[in-house]
């Protein structure tokens, strides 16, 4: 594939990566709490960014970026971290992985739909078509009622859909706000200034709300914290840096899409590690908003 293609990679990498986080934070959740793993997981992703901006551009801190860069990617992180993945973490945890990263499909036509507004980038009838089968994808399947027991049924969770469409939209506006902020930055140092602003409007959060004594529990659970080093190795480090290359090489609309082909990704590990029985609307309905997703790349 040729060199110019390095923003698809890089979304498609993120898609990767981001089935292997939701799992693993999914777990994480369950044992500790949303909250708790949110803040943990990204002091860790600033101590692997910042060795890794050592070593690669002799820098542990972006302490060369403009002031432009650190105002558009700190509000970006404050959005996309704080508030966008605070609702989805605890979508993981209400609805599981696999039906929060379904409702994050929603973030390339989100993310389009800011680029236009945002960024002037242009939408052609196509888009508009391509979102529709997203939307329509993700409405069959969280629309579908579950059999639960003898003669019972229960459609997903409607406090965990909405968090999920928030999570969506907090991502989606975070990607747009990167975009305008980051500019030829280096695309690493750009999420450690995200990352450091997304643990900043944690700590304030929890010291208000007087959450930290869940942290330090939550720091004791030996295997909470083994699921949370992995996913943060896989998410705001590799994922969110990836995702950062990607909508910095390529249409943030076009990268988006590319990185949500996560809910089919993550169809055979639920099946196979989670244990889920998926009907097949519910496989043909990730296909279906997948495939508006590519249309969107199209």
């Amino acid at each position: 594939m040729p060199f110019s293609h390095i923003g698809e990679i890089a979304a498609l990498s993120t898609a990767f990566c981001w089935t292997i986080t939701s799992m693993s934070f999914e777990s994480a959740g369950k044992r500790v709490g949303s909250m708790s793993v949110n803040l943990i997981r990204l002091v860790m992703a600033l101590v692997f960014l910042s060795i890794f901006c050592w070593i690669t551009r002799g820098r542990p801190f972006p302490d060369d970026a403009s002031a432009h860069a650190w105002l558009w990617l700190s509000v970006s992180g404050i959005i996309g971290f704080t508030i966008g993945d605070l609702c989805l973490f605890r979508a993981f945890v209400v609805v599981g992985a696999r039906i929060s990263m379904l409702l994050m499909t929603l973030v390339p036509p989100f993310t389009a739909l800011l680029g236009w507004v945002l960024l002037g980038e242009h939408l052609e009838p196509l888009d508009w078509l391509a979102m529709a089968f997203i939307v329509g994808g993700v409405a069959w399947v969280v629309l579908e009622r579950r059999p639960v027991g003898k003669m019972k049924t229960e459609r997903p969770s409607r406090s965990g859909i909405l968090l999920g469409i928030a999570g969506a939209a907090g991502q989606s506006l975070g990607f747009v706000l990167s975009k305008l902020g980051m500019g030829s930055y280096n695309a690493f140092a750009a999420t450690q200034i995200r990352v450091i602003a997304g643990i900043v409007g944690f700590s304030v959060l929890f010291l208000f709300i007087g959450w930290w004594p869940r942290v330090f529990s939550a720091l004791k659970n030996r295997g909470a914290m083994s699921r949370i080093s992995l996913g943060a190795v896989f998410g705001p480090f590799l994922g969110v840096s990836l995702s950062l290359v990607a909508v910095q090489h390529t249409e943030a609309g076009v990268a988006a899409a590319l990185m949500g082909l996560t809910p089919v990704i993550i169809i055979p590990p639920a099946i196979w590690i989670n244990k889920e029985r998926i009907s097949p609307r519910a496989i043909i309905g990730a296909f279906v908003a997948v495939g508006g997703a590519a249309l969107l790349f199209l």
